[in-house]
This record gives structure tokens, C-alpha cells and sequence, in this order.
């Protein structure tokens, strides 16, 4: 998809340490998966168990507590789906009921506490 909508792309560009020995070596490394030059944006697309998403989370939360100039975007599973059919690549028929994106795109919606069902 990046290839086709022309968007310079490196795969694995880079390792980051993200924990050290007592003598300071790194010990623990995460490398996401892409990095996008223009975009000076690291991805890390996950499609694993939820198990494996959680060790996954808490190694992008540690590479921003180390690295605060670095943007990692982490993809999950749905959201990896929601663009293979959004783009074509595959029929909805053929994926998950759960097809739902983690984040709905378009801007916030805003609901004050206080405001509630009184529409």
C-alpha cells in the first residue's frame, strides 16, 4: 500500500536499545517493523495474541520514555484489517466480524458530562 501510493518506506531500519545491564550494554532491543523518512514516523504493525500485544505495548511505551523525540505508531490486527478492506485488498466477507478500527477516524467527539441525554 505504501508502495502504491508512492510513500518512501524503510523496513526495519533501525534498533532502538530500550534496557541495560548493571554495566550499561544493552540488553533489550525493539526495532519496529517500518520507518517513514517524509513522515519521521516509526510503525509497528502487531497482529499477534493479546498476550504478545501487551510485551509489545510496554516495549513502544519504554521507547518513548527513552526516545521522546521518536513517533511510533503501533497498528493492531483491526486496524491492519480495517485498511486491507478500506483499500481493497481484500473483501470484508473474507475477514473477522470484528472489523472495527481502534480508532474511529475524524475528528473527536466532545460530550460534557453534563450534557448527556439532553440531545
Amino acid at each position: 500500500m505504501l508502495d502504491f501510493y508512492g510513500i518512501p518506506w524503510e523496513y526495519e531500519p533501525r534498533a532502538f536499545p530500550i534496557a541495560f545491564d548493571r554495566r550499561g550494554r544493552a540488553s533489550q532491543f525493539f526495532t519496529p517493523d517500518f520507518y517513514l523518512p517524509e513522515e519521521d514516523l516509526y510503525i509497528e504493525i502487531t497482529t499477534m495474541s493479546q498476550k504478545l500485544v501487551t510485551k509489545k505495548n510496554a516495549k513502544v511505551r519504554r521507547l518513548r520514555e527513552l526516545y521522546p523525540d521518536v513517533t511510533c505508531k503501533v497498528l493492531y490486527q483491526r486496524d491492519y484489517l480495517h485498511l486491507v478492506v478500506k483499500y481493497g485488498l481484500e473483501h470484508p466477507d473474507h475477514l473477522p466480524a470484528d472489523r472495527t478500527p481502534t480508532r474511529i477516524p475524524g475528528p473527536p467527539r466532545v460530550t460534557r458530562l453534563g450534557e448527556r441525554g439532553t440531545a
